[in-house]
């Protein structure tokens, strides 16, 4: 090509670099030349303008890559919908830009869904983006090979049967590693005493557990058809008729009684959803962050079933969070608002007892505590919105 078209050549020469990192040409996958043409190229290579370098660019890998053989992944970079993006990016800016890849991208069918076991990060570590790149070069290759392509089903298959690359591991334990490593080493040394002996413990998924006080409360519901708005029997039932209505949605009001919802009645047929629901309520992604952080801390506190007074538990909490780099100057004032909204919702539960003088989970409540950590440590890492 240097000698064919000098004029390409340094072109083609950078934008495989871009491309490729320094790894040989054949390793390139669909989804590589597709996220560089559609979003490195606009973005991080050279200025943007209408009709300009980056569609030269594109031609110029385009040849290359036809003199390396990779005739179809030469034609993406002259194909309509690689001028059209790389044009919307010069005329209509990056937003409107990226909006057109990210359409694109889910229109070639090599970019793994979600799956019930894993909701992909944006932001990936190694383990997850070689996952990643594994699963995509799978769906590619059915798609190349004129296979009818499930994508969910495919995608959970490669992510979770044993790999011999991997020395007989699977990429979803790979990537669940990952992530619950990540969760230990996160802020303060406090914190990473307190999670470190989690990191083996939360590996494995938490069978789920009956909840029969909720169980019996959307049962009466379901079975009534309603139930009379009169005064609960005691402060845990009505904090637990709040926790249905307010935070489930699994019970709503009608008039003067309480009616239970589609939702409530998914729930009251599988024990796994409703533990699901419940256990992802103790920490609640829409919470300020701080205090996901101290409810957080009250549950790797009381994991293993320790006997702790209400005051202990808010200045443990407040040593692990303060460690955390929220405020120097966090103290148990700070802390003592979300811990005790969580010791009130797993008493409700009937998960723990907890009055003024101590606070103890039961067997059910350590495992729904293991479970709710588990499901925080392996969130996916998504941007944050400054709007």
């Amino acid at each position: 090509m240097e000698r064919s078209q000098p004029e390409l050549a340094e072109e083609a020469r950078t934008a495989v670099e871009w491309l490729t990192g320094g790894e040989p040409l054949e390793t390139v996958t669909q989804l590589d030349v597709c996220e560089f043409l559609w979003y490195t190229l606009p973005i991080k290579v050279g200025p943007l303008k209408p009709g300009g370098d980056h569609e030269r660019l594109a031609r110029s890998l385009g040849r290359l890559l036809q003199l390396g053989g990779l005739e179809r992944y030469a034609a993406l970079c002259e194909s309509p919908t690689t001028l059209h993006i790389l044009r919307t990016y010069a005329r209509e800016g990056e937003d409107a830009g990226t909006s057109a890849y990210q359409q694109a991208l889910e229109a070639t069918g090599v970019l793994p869904p979600d799956v019930p076991e894993l909701q992909w990060s944006m932001i990936m570590g190694p383990e997850e983006l070689g996952a990643h790149l594994a699963c995509s070069a799978a769906l590619e290759l059915a798609i190349v090979s004129g296979d009818s392509v499930d994508r969910t089903a495919l995608t959970r298959r490669w992510l979770t049967e044993p790999r011999a690359e991997l020395g007989g591991d699977s990429w979803l334990n790979r990537v669940h590693g990952e992530r619950l490593n990540r969760w230990v080493l996160g802020r303060g040394p406090a914190r990473r005493e307190l999670a470190q002996p989690f990191e083996v413990r939360l590996h494995a998924p938490v069978s789920p557990q009956p909840l029969p006080a909720l169980h019996r409360l959307l049962s009466l519901a379901a079975s009534e058809g309603s139930l009379p708005l009169r005064l609960a029997p005691s402060p845990e039932a009505a904090r637990l008729r709040e926790l249905a209505e307010r935070e489930l949605g699994a019970i709503s009001r009608d008039g003067s009684r309480l009616a239970i919802t589609d939702y409530g009645r998914r729930l009251l047929k599988s024990r796994r959803a409703m533990w699901s629901a419940v256990t992802r309520l103790l920490l609640a992604r829409g919470e300020h962050e701080f205090e996901v952080s101290a409810r957080e801390a009250a549950l790797m506190l009381l994991a293993d079933g320790t006997l702790m007074s209400p005051a202990k538990l808010h200045e443990r909490v407040a040593e692990v969070v303060g460690g955390e780099g929220w405020h120097p100057t966090t103290g148990v004032e700070d802390v003592a608002g979300p811990v005790n909204d969580l010791i009130s919702q797993l008493t409700a539960l009937g998960l723990a007892f907890g009055d003024e003088l101590a606070v103890r989970m039961d067997r059910p409540g350590q495992l729904a505590a293991l479970a709710a950590l588990r499901a925080h440590a392996l969130r996916p890492r998504k941007y944050i919105s400054s709007s």
